[in-house]
């Protein structure tokens, strides 16, 4: 799930592209900076094995280059390729000419039939469980090396070190708060139509699981204050590795409860289109940093093609103005 990790000598997990040393050529893209498609083509890109030069499109050659408009239109050039169209037709062309990882999703009938909601709680659960995951791992790492050095020079000192661990943590629980606030404000309303029983445990849970996510930021802050290597600091690290496995299985068995038990009810309501796009726009409306500030964070936790499923989503924003600063944040 999410992000492959990098090698067990690492200390965090990064996008890592899956084709080795296979080198692409570079890719340049002429679009209008403000153009929604071509920050999407962008993001795309990314996580293909190329160096993207992006052109402003006041900036594009006459040299048979099709000059993109403000509107949105992008063209992409690759060497003597040259291809300007649809999203789906750039994203095949991407896929094609670079093919790992893909990003144009599998889609099909089955999954066009699942409400909108469903398929994007299932995608911000996939990418909150990678992220717990990955501090897991960081903090194993950590109890592992006993507050030695780094492996990764760019981590920097057992200080500096901890400062990151807690700024990723900080995050993450950010992320989880508002996630459970908004399965609150705009899920939970609708479940409670067909079974208040169901919901009213859900809420209890993520009463239990906030004091355990609150220790954690305790525990890190006690860790970053200690002398690396101490006895009491090598405790601490041990009992942070220990909260988090627990948050771990906790939150695992959390997120499948609510699939198993609550999500299929969406279906069962057949809410109205108007109803879906309402229940979307309110999900941003509660989720303001998740889909702002920390909206490359979030994405990072989702493989390309699930990312890309989930900026699907942030387009059908009806306030083209959010929707438009949404999509512009991963280029930041």
């Amino acid at each position: 799930m999410g992000n492959c990790f990098v090698k067990s000598e690492k200390l965090t997990a990064e996008i890592v592209p899956r084709d080795g040393a296979k080198v692409y050529p570079t890719v340049r893209l002429y679009g209008s900076p403000k153009s929604i498609l071509a920050a999407y083509i962008r993001f795309a890109l990314l996580h293909k094995s190329v160096s993207l030069d992006f052109v402003p499109s006041d900036e594009a050659p006459a040299n048979g280059v099709r000059r993109a408009d403000v509107d949105g239109d992008v063209t992409l050039q690759v060497g003597s390729e040259v291809v300007t169209g649809s999203r789906e037709t750039l994203l095949r062309f991407i896929d094609a000419r670079f093919p790992s990882p893909v990003v144009v999703g599998g889609g099909g009938t089955e999954e066009e039939k699942v409400p909108v909601m469903v398929t994007m709680m299932r995608l911000q659960h996939k990418s909150m469980l990678w992220h717990v995951e990955r501090v897991l791992r960081w903090a194993e790492d950590l109890v592992t090396r006993g507050g030695k050095k780094a492996v990764d020079p760019s981590i920097g000192t057992p200080r500096m070190e901890i400062r990151k661990f807690a700024t990723s943590y900080s995050a993450l629980l950010e992320v989880m708060m508002e996630h459970a606030r908004m399965e609150e404000t705009v899920l939970f309303p609708f479940f409670d139509i067909a079974d208040r029983g169901l919901t009213k445990a859900a809420k209890e849970e993520h009463a239990r699981d906030l004091p355990l996510m609150n220790g954690i930021k305790e525990i890190i802050k006690s860790v970053g204050v200690l002398d690396s290597g101490s006895p009491d600091s090598r405790e601490a690290l041990n009992n942070l590795s220990a909260r988090l496995k627990l948050l771990q299985g906790q939150t695992k068995q959390h997120f499948k409860e609510e699939e198993v038990e609550l999500l299929p009810l969406m279906e069962a309501l057949e809410l109205s289109k108007e109803q879906e796009e309402n229940a979307l726009d309110q999900c941003f409306d509660v989720m303001l940093e998740t889909h702002g500030r920390l909206l490359k964070f979030f994405l990072e936790g989702l493989q390309p093609r699930d990312a890309m499923k989930y900026l699907d989503f942030i387009s059908m924003c009806r306030n083209k103005e959010k929707m438009e600063s949404m999509l512009m944040m991963i280029l930041k």
